[in-house]
């Protein structure tokens, strides 16, 4: 990789290139099609199967058009947000989600029926809303191109046009010119085992800053699931209806509250933490089944009923992917602040939408929608644009891979990503931060990257795990310089030395940099406590 000649096995040219398989990549891909673009969509797993969509349930932000609900939907989690999220982006993407659950349903998805026996649209199920994107991206004549993971960006001087990576059932070598490309690779979990996310380690913001692009919001990534300690599903907002107990059945108080979880982390330092499902009414139990089965399915292999009985639970890291950082926007085409590179879903900064906060699985899910069917849209219109231009560009890898030649062993790896897991797991760390742990973690995380940047990998597989650490611990170092910069508390992002709201902080920061992290507030955010109190 790096700045050689580009020489591949496998060699496609198409208009559009869409880096991940997940909702925002098949919107994305979907829509780039529809305005007559080609496409090519290569996945790290299989498309339809692999991210966190896939195998879950989940919520969606889907609100009626109306002036008065679409108020309420944008007011309800403003000040969670500490208010950095943006009106005119909030109605954009409700009005999109609507229109694109209701062209859902047009293609077949199988929405269930309420109480009244019309279609409920504020929810789907990831395996049937997959496989019904990835059996519409190939109708649409894109071209997939599964456990092809990319491992860099092509660029030239005028921007990015293009990918090179591996496939890894063969080993082959890949490389797609295009003249735009969408990186929709989801966000970065860390290898926490959250269900579906072993996938999502931060790859798409590692090659989208190796060729120029910033990110923002990168402080607001420590977002952490309740988990039953014996399964990997994270769907906390079961968890409303628990309550939580020591290991004797006396309540942790404030376990329930919207501060619970510091208070589940508090408590698991010390000792284990239970909880039982046994504030659900016998009608909201037969809902959460039917909403979420695959919740259930851990409990019943081991013949818990988690509705009566007490069970071991944990908190697992999600990072990004429920947090809100990510690739920062330029503008309402999602465009990234390189030519002819666009980021779509979790790879993308939700501050829009959800400010500081969480978007947990509803405002993401309508995120991912709404914005990679407006990166597909702009990337087609973008690369329609260049029209013969592209074929005469001279594109080279933008990594900087094989500048130094230190060839990096299996165990290496692991070590490294074993050593971003230390820095990036512990709440006394990530949760409850202090300038203090937040630079010695830094200092670490530093030092690390300067053994991972240029290390070279010995075959295809090797050179995807060691991607993977290298993406891992700068994205790290991202999010820790960002929480570094950020003196207040705000949103999700809580220092312990600073723990009030600063309204002279109200920004969102930029950062960025691989040799060299920078880090930069944005231009401050105007709002009156009037209009945002009314």
């Amino acid at each position: 990789m790096g700045n050689a000649a580009i020489q591949s096995d496998v060699e496609r040219i198409a208009d559009v290139l869409v880096i991940g398989g997940g909702p925002a990549g098949t919107w994305a891909a979907l829509t780039a099609a529809a305005q007559g673009a080609s496409v090519v969509l290569v996945d790290k797993g299989y498309c339809g199967t692999s991210g966190a969509t896939a195998p879950s349930g989940t919520g969606v932000w889907y609100v009626e058009p109306t002036e008065e609900q679409q108020e309420a939907a944008m007011k309800s989690r403003e000040a969670l947000g500490g208010y950095l999220a943006d009106r005119g982006w909030m109605k954009r993407v409700l009005n999109q989600t609507y229109a694109n659950m209701n062209d859902l349903a047009l293609a077949g998805y199988p929405y269930s029926l309420d109480d009244e026996g019309q279609s409920y649209r504020r929810s789907l199920q990831g395996p049937e809303y997959m496989r019904l994107m990835r059996k519409r991206v190939k109708k649409a004549g894109v071209i997939i191109m599964d456990h092809s993971p990319a491992l860099e960006l092509l660029a030239d001087e005028h921007g990015v046009g293009g990918a090179s990576g591996v496939r890894t059932e063969t080993g082959e070598t890949w490389t797609v010119k295009a003249g735009a490309v969408v990186i929709a690779s989801g966000g970065c979990a860390f290898l926490s085992k959250a269900l579906g996310c072993n996938v999502l380690t931060g790859d798409g913001y590692l090659i989208a800053a190796e060729a120029g692009a910033s990110l923002s919001g990168m402080e607001f990534s420590n977002a952490y699931g309740i988990s039953p300690t014996f399964a990997t599903v994270t769907k906390t907002a079961f968890y409303t209806w628990a309550t939580f107990y020591y290991e004797d059945g006396s309540i942790i108080e404030g376990a329930g509250s919207q501060q619970g979880r510091s208070v589940i982390a508090h408590t698991l330092k010390t000792q284990p933490v239970y909880a039982r499902l046994d504030r659900a009414t016998e009608e909201m139990q037969r809902w959460m089944r039917a909403a979420q089965p695959n919740f259930f399915l851990p409990f019943d292999r081991l013949g818990i009923d988690p509705f009566t009985q007490m069970f071991p639970v944990t908190l697992r890291l999600e990072g990004t992917v429920r947090g809100t950082g990510g690739i920062h926007l330029i503008d309402e085409s999602c465009a990234s602040a390189v030519p002819g590179l666009y980021a779509a879903g979790d790879a993308a900064t939700r501050q829009f939408i959800c400010g500081g906060f969480t978007g947990g699985g509803s405002h993401n899910a309508a995120w991912a929608m709404s914005s990679g069917y407006w990166a597909g849209e702009a990337a087609s219109a973008y690369a329609t644009g260049l029209g013969s231009r592209s074929d005469r560009r001279e594109l080279k890898g933008v990594s900087a891979q094989g500048s130094v030649s230190a060839l990096a062993s299996t165990d290496d790896v692991s070590e490294w990503v074993a050593a971003v897991k230390r820095e990036v797991e512990p709440f006394d760390i990530n949760l409850f931060r202090t300038e203090a742990t937040l630079n010695q973690s830094l200092g670490r995380l530093n030092s690390l990257w300067r053994k991972v940047q240029h290390a070279l990998a010995a075959n295809a597989a090797d050179a995807v795990r060691l991607r993977e650490a290298q993406a891992m611990t700068a994205t790290a170092r991202w999010m820790y310089a960002s929480a570094l910069a950020r003196r207040e508390s705000r949103g999700m992002h809580k220092r312990l030395d600073y723990p009030g709201t600063d309204d002279a902080q109200h920004y969102r920061i930029l950062t960025g940099g691989l040799n060299e992290v920078w880090v930069k507030p944005e231009a401050a955010l105007h709002r009156t406590t009037e209009v945002h109190e009314r």
